[in-house]
């Protein structure tokens, strides 16, 4: 049975779909089976991965209205390994979903969790269905920031919903994974500030190994590529490297 990891942060802009999409790829090309699912309406993942989802295509939030099976809407990437479910930028926020394991039921029964290694989710940033079921689904939770002022508070925001998953027992397996500080600048004096802050609130052993700045980046995501194959030289591909690795070594 493969592991699921969420990707997520309450404040919107705080690079999740970048961690995201390079995460899975860097899982992907380390051997391992992959698949990245999109359950954020803004569904950056696949133009990331050069995918251009056809109208009416199935997606994760079709699936979650109740159009289709979760395991209709798997896409191939031109990546091994990599796998991917889109999301719909229609998707009506306010439309049914079902209960808060839908998504876990679905790829437990429809035998998508079997077929994988590492099940990546990009999260939404609002606090509602979509949200409490990718957290429910998972196993581990990834939070990446943007080391500026309101980091600290989108990093509350999150803790405050993974505490009330677990008093009422949506997931006893839900495990805070740590802390992914990117478009980092340690010369930067509030970039040091924010992440001693978050250290000294949750423990220096949370923080994984920093993204750096750097605009392959945003190269890469206009090529439709992730970083390890359009600029696998860059500083911001080594970092993600070292973060996979930091974050299978953290995991128990």
């Amino acid at each position: 049975m493969g592991r699921t990891l969420a990707i997520s942060n309450r404040k919107g802009g705080s690079g999740k779909t970048s961690s995201a999409v390079n995460i899975a790829a860097q899982l992907a090309a380390q051997g391992q089976r992959v698949l990245l699912v999109d359950m954020d309406t803004q569904s950056h993942c696949a133009p990331g991965l050069g995918i251009k989802v056809q109208r009416n295509s199935p997606t994760l939030h079709g699936f979650m209205a109740g159009h289709h099976a979760l395991a209709d809407a798997v896409l191939k990437t031109q990546w091994t390994g990599l796998d991917l479910i889109a999301g719909d930028p229609l998707f009506d926020h306010g439309s049914g979903i079902g209960g808060e394991d839908t998504l876990r039921r679905a790829l437990s029964d429809e035998g998508i969790q079997a077929q994988y290694d590492m099940v990546v989710l990009d999260t939404p940033p609002s606090l509602d269905g979509l949200l409490m079921n990718a957290l429910c689904a998972s196993d581990r939770v990834l939070v990446p920031f943007v080391p500026h002022f309101l980091a600290g508070e989108g990093v509350r925001q999150l803790a405050r919903v993974l505490f009330r998953i677990a008093s009422r027992g949506s997931n006893d397996n839900l495990r805070l994974l740590g802390f992914l500080p990117v478009m980092l600048d340690s010369r930067i004096v509030q970039h040091r500030n924010v992440m001693q802050g978050l250290a000294t609130q949750f423990g220096p052993t949370r923080l994984l190994p920093g993204i750096r700045n750097d605009i392959r980046m945003v190269e890469a995501f206009a090529a439709g590529k992730p970083l390890i194959a359009h600029s696998p030289a860059s500083r911001a591909a080594a970092d993600y490297q070292n973060a996979v690795r930091d974050l299978l070594e953290r995991w128990k």
